[in-house]
């Protein structure tokens, strides 16, 4: 069972604050720790709790949510929520996932959680330019950081797979995206039962393969060479290996 993500909501409105509750009980991958009033309040919460997401008021009394991140030494990720758009450079300029404006539709929530989910995955890992994320146990989606965007890419979306250099490019219907990470990388995430890698760089879907022979496979008209060494592996995946040895 996947462990669910932590978070704090920090407001000095109730109603703000059900606002986001509403929002969250709507997903399975989130769990509200607690919530505060203010920052003093939120500031002794996260020294005695683990707190993965802090959703975080900043125009409140005493102090703002900016002057509690700077204050902490290990604050967690935060997502700014407020009523003034002018707090926004203030907000960026402490890195942190995502700003929201006052008051916050759904489809705003999930694009700010989608972000943290994107930064979250990768937070231990060793390429931060890709991560994977499944909505509600449902579809999943790759996000991919190109320069200063974050791309996101349904994985029954991608046709293939190719690595060049130090670049890797995903290939769908109507775009490709590129980033700074491995093949490798990328082939931990990808299901096993839907992606075959058939080269040192390519990985491509199963259901796009229009025709194969033993040494390579075609996407329509386009032809991939199968590597030797990824030859039995492709075969396999094809469920047709008996058939091509005969």
């Amino acid at each position: 069972m996947e462990k669910k993500v932590r978070c704090l909501i920090v407001d000095d409105e109730p109603l703000a604050i059900e606002v986001l509750k509403a929002h969250i009980s709507k997903l399975d991958s989130i769990e509200i720790a607690g919530t505060a009033s203010d920052a003093v309040e939120a500031f002794d919460f996260l020294n005695k709790n683990r707190v993965d997401l802090m959703f975080l008021d900043i125009n409140m009394p005493e102090m703002k949510g900016t002057e509690l991140v700077e204050s902490l030494k290990h604050p967690p990720q935060v997502i700014f929520t407020t009523a003034y758009r002018e707090y926004a450079i203030e907000g960026y300029e402490l890195n942190v996932v995502d700003y929201l404006l006052k008051p916050i539709s759904f489809p705003r929530f999930m694009q700010a959680v989608e972000k943290f989910f994107f930064v979250y995955n990768n937070s231990n890992g060793d390429d931060d330019a890709v991560s994977i994320h499944r909505r509600n146990n449902s579809e999943e989606f790759l996000y991919m950081r190109e320069k200063n965007m974050i791309h996101k890419i349904p994985v029954s979306d991608v046709i293939y797979v190719e690595s060049m250099g130090d670049n890797l490019t995903i290939y769908t219907d109507d775009r490709t995206v590129t980033c700074r990470c491995t093949i490798s990388s990328v082939q931990k995430l990808l299901p096993e039962a839907d992606f075959v890698r058939i080269h040192r760089s390519f990985i491509v879907a199963i259901k796009e393969i229009t025709s194969f022979s033993p040494v390579s496979i075609f996407i329509g008209k386009k032809e991939f060479s199968i590597g030797s060494s990824y030859r039995s592996n492709v075969l396999e995946a094809l469920d047709y290996k008996g058939f091509l040895n005969k």
